[in-house]
């Protein structure tokens, strides 16, 4: 008997202390870990700064490089044309698709870059063809090279100056070419004009190579940029046919700014045949490698670096590694293409194959913004954090000390009724607060001051109530 009420009064504790449990189950509820919706309109301002920011950084910073660009050369088998398809297979290398538009030359390149409608991402452009003050949005890669012209002619004597053409037949180049441009404005400069005495012809680089040797023209300019190199070989070993030797290239050199003096040795075409068979002097313009102003930096030194394997090699009218050179006459140099003469390729486009360096860089790109918004809100967070749910806490001690004050103001009956009620609302409000765990303390506070209001009041209403019995 003894025992079985011992075990009697062993469960009643334990149901007791379950019924507690029940009963203060929906406060211990609305105290958790942590509170998400606190968090979340804590961080959510600067969740959504940095998804700007990001997204600033990838459509006005960095975007990703394109994977193909547009190329604008010269006439099929063209010195341009040759270089061009060159550049294709090397950043072919790298994933980058070249797409080559074939042109007249020089100043057909530089029409189309300047076309927003012709998707002409870069090109070769001669210095001395573009107007001044026409070359907005447009920027210098380096320059490349020298473009010599080639002055041919019929005659039985040795021409020095072209001012000996005066009344001949002369062909120089097609609309459109850097040569016809550089040929206008030296004629002009020896007084020989389209419409006087001497007849200017725009012949194709073939048509004027076969007039000039039956006869049909005095004398042809020929370049590069808009006449085949089989074309020039062909002339120079033709008996007929001299190559003017410019015994002023220095004048015109010092003339005309975007020209150089050039020497052409003796032999230095064909030394058993001594082609040429005297040294000859040569003007040359510089070739510049333009591009649109918002050309993306990798692009830049991809292009340079393909213009380094292209046209850093020796010749006849060049040492090796005089070109590219960070040098412009025309255009201004991009800042990416002064960076990469001055340090070469970035780290990671020098050690990482070209996409995955873009993509390692990207992720950069993105990281940055993200810590820049990252450290301060890591001090701040939890700051705004606490401060936003103490004063979910907090507010309450200032409707306490008013009704506190109102107590002790020798209230009428009816307003301590009012008075009550109001500290009824307030115990009740605080008891649906929903507060995180670490401030459970600061809740129990404001619990136990609310009970001391509660006495105080009490107290007040006793002790006038023990006042009104004894009058």
């Amino acid at each position: 008997m003894a025992e079985t009420e011992k075990r009697r009064l062993g469960k009643r504790p334990r149901a007791i202390g379950k019924q507690l449990v029940q009963s203060v189950m929906p406060l211990r509820l609305r105290i958790g870990a942590i509170s998400w919706r606190d968090l979340a309109v804590t961080l959510g301002p600067f969740l959504i700064t940095g998804a700007i920011l990001i997204g600033c950084v990838f459509w006005f910073l960095d975007p990703a490089p394109p994977s193909s660009i547009t190329m604008s050369t010269g006439p099929e088998g063209s010195s341009f044309q040759r270089q061009a398809e060159q550049y294709k297979k090397i950043l072919a290398r790298n994933g980058i698709r070249v797409t080559l538009l074939s042109s007249e030359g020089s100043l057909e390149n530089l029409h189309r870059l300047q076309d927003p409608k012709s998707k002409v991402d870069v090109t070769f452009v001669l210095d001395g063809v573009v107007a001044p003050g026409d070359t907005e949005g447009l920027v210098s890669l380096g320059s490349v090279s020298h473009q010599p012209l080639f002055v041919f002619y019929r005659a039985d004597h040795e021409i020095t100056s072209l001012s000996e053409f005066e009344g001949k037949h002369i062909s120089i180049g097609p609309i459109g070419s850097g040569a016809r441009v550089l040929a206008t404005a030296i004629l002009k400069a020896n007084g020989i004009e389209q419409g006087g005495d001497t007849q200017l012809r725009g012949l194709e680089g073939e048509d004027a190579v076969q007039d000039l040797q039956d006869g049909e023209i005095d004398a042809a300019f020929l370049m590069g940029d808009s006449a085949r190199p089989e074309l020039i070989r062909k002339l120079l070993f033709s008996p007929d046919i001299r190559l003017m030797n410019f015994s002023q290239a220095e004048a015109y050199s010092k003339r005309f700014a975007y020209l150089n003096a050039l020497h052409l040795p003796m032999g230095a075409i064909d030394l058993g045949k001594n082609i040429p068979a005297s040294n000859v002097d040569l003007i040359a313009p510089t070739v510049e490698l333009v591009a649109r102003s918002h050309l993306h930096p990798a692009l830049s030194d991809m292009l340079i670096e393909a213009a380094q394997e292209v046209h850093g090699h020796a010749s006849i009218l060049q040492r090796a590694g005089d070109y590219p050179a960070p040098q412009s006459s025309d255009f201004t140099l991009s800042d990416d293409a002064t960076r990469y003469y001055h340090s070469g390729k970035g780290f990671l486009f020098r050690h990482l194959p070209f996409w995955l360096a873009s993509l390692v860089d990207r992720v950069l790109i993105i990281i940055v913004p993200i810590i820049l918004v990252a450290l301060p809100g890591l001090r701040f967070v939890p700051w705004m954090y606490q401060w936003r749910i103490r004063s979910r806490i907090f507010r309450w001690y200032g409707a306490l000390l008013a009704l506190e004050q109102a107590a002790m103001a020798n209230p009428t009956a009816l307003e301590r009724d009012a008075l009550t009620a109001r500290l009824d609302e307030i115990e009740a409000s605080v008891y649906q607060l929903s507060v995180p765990l670490a401030f459970a303390d600061q809740l129990y506070v404001l619990r136990q001051h609310i009970s001391f209001v509660r006495e105080r009041l009490a107290g007040e209403m006793a002790s006038m109530e023990s006042s009104a019995l004894a009058d």
